[in-house]
């Protein structure tokens, strides 16, 4: 398959060519809009915190947030399994830990992407013992690896296909965030 390089996308990536868009910006601001449909009807009433998880989710959580048609509390977190490492210890440190109560509030953890779900598993432990009042995963995408068992997320954008995506939030060594839509870098 060739690489796509337009003015346009040469322009946004720095010069580096993608293979594919796989999800371009009206698909995705189309299914954000469905996605905050979809979590005002399931969260009628309560307090409901939406927590981003840094830094993938931050540009689908700001576009989330604005979708969904009731109030809403938004924090962040930025957990750790790797330490100093490239492979995960299997230990998930909060790097950063939302400062919000958590104790009886609807948490919804809003993620960019789950690939094994590994971390997002025990993430959620740790989550569960603030006493919510329920917690459930948003993610953007998903790409159903995990052969283990992993948390279902309630919410999900996009089935994810097996390629190394940026944009959107996703990253390539800090790089690619801010591209408007999603695309396959190999």
């Amino acid at each position: 398959m060739s690489m796509l390089s337009t003015p346009d996308v040469l322009r946004r990536t720095g010069g580096k060519p993608v293979k594919s868009i796989v999800y371009d910006q009206a698909t995705i601001a189309a299914r954000v809009e469905e996605l905050g449909a979809e979590i005002t009807r399931a969260y009628p009433d309560g307090e409901l915190l939406l927590l981003g998880l840094l830094k993938g989710s931050f540009i689908f959580l700001s576009d989330l947030v604005r979708a969904i048609e009731r109030p809403v509390q938004v924090d962040f977190l930025v957990a750790s399994s790797y330490g100093d490492g490239n492979v995960s210890s299997g230990t998930v440190r909060l790097v950063y830990d939302p400062e919000t109560r958590l104790e009886g509030k609807h948490i919804l953890l809003v993620e960019d992407i789950i690939d094994t779900g590994k971390t997002l598993k025990r993430l959620m432990s740790v989550l569960a013992e603030r006493s919510p009042g329920s917690l459930a995963i948003c993610a953007l995408l998903d790409k159903q690896l995990a052969a283990d068992v992993r948390p279902e997320p309630r919410f999900v954008g996009f089935q994810a296909p097996p390629a190394f995506l940026v944009g959107y939030g996703l990253d390539h060594a800090e790089n690619f965030r801010h591209l408007p839509f999603i695309a396959d870098l190999e």
